[in-house]
């Protein structure tokens, strides 16, 4: 039913604006990220895979577009599927490039609070989000999100290109891609030394900023 209602309001804000998405700008280099994530990888995940979702979802709103037009509900329902996958790889990419950073940060004393009270320790909140990450079946996202209804850090994850917010209903922290394009060319198949080393460039900068904004 959530998801639902989410994707009702995107499809009446989609059809009330057609200004179109564009690719985000890095704020690095692609091999700033290095050795953590190779060049090649980020140049793919970025320039090719990002902005592959962003096409398909500026196609799926104008034909979206046109279909309410002519009132026709069952291209708009046949359309769903196609703005919920490509509008999510947007939102989510979106918000990864951020969460990642090739300088050393440090969470918020608000946010490190937070872990302390839900998690116990950074470590626990580590292991509990890799743990959860490594094990998403297929291609996903690990996610630690906000409950805003509970006040509290949760751990959750999503498959394929479903969103949290509008999927769970938690407000995105901090999403770790298990999707194999983020990680295969370096890691193999080994997903889990791939959301090991994520870690290391975590921008705890951003992460912090994202927890006290959805405490407003």
């Amino acid at each position: 039913m959530l998801m639902s209602q989410r994707i009702g309001s995107l499809i009446r804000v989609a059809g009330a604006s057609r200004q179109k998405h564009t690719l985000p700008e890095l704020p690095y280099e692609y091999n700033a990220l290095e050795p953590v994530i190779s060049r090649e990888i980020m140049s793919l995940h970025h320039s090719k895979h990002h902005a592959t979702y962003i096409n398909n979802l500026n196609v799926a709103e104008e034909k979206l577009a046109q279909a309410q037009a002519k009132a026709d509900t069952n291209t708009i329902l046949n359309l769903l599927s196609a703005i919920k996958f490509n509008g999510g790889g947007h939102i989510n990419h979106s918000i990864f490039w951020l969460n990642l950073t090739p300088c050393k940060t440090v969470p918020s004393c608000p946010f490190s609070q937070a872990v302390e009270k839900d998690f116990g320790s950074w470590d626990n909140l580590k292991n509990q989000l890799s743990t959860a990450s490594v094990a998403v079946q297929g291609s996903g996202w690990g996610w630690l999100g906000y409950n805003k209804q509970m006040k509290k850090l949760q751990i959750a994850t999503c498959q394929n290109q479903d969103p949290l917010q509008a999927t769970t209903g938690l407000v995105p922290l901090f999403g770790i891609d298990v999707w194999e394009h983020a990680y295969y060319l370096q890691y193999k198949n080994v997903r889990a030394d791939y959301v090991k080393a994520i870690f290391d460039v975590a921008n705890w900068n951003d992460i912090s900023q994202r927890y006290e904004k959805a405490l407003k």
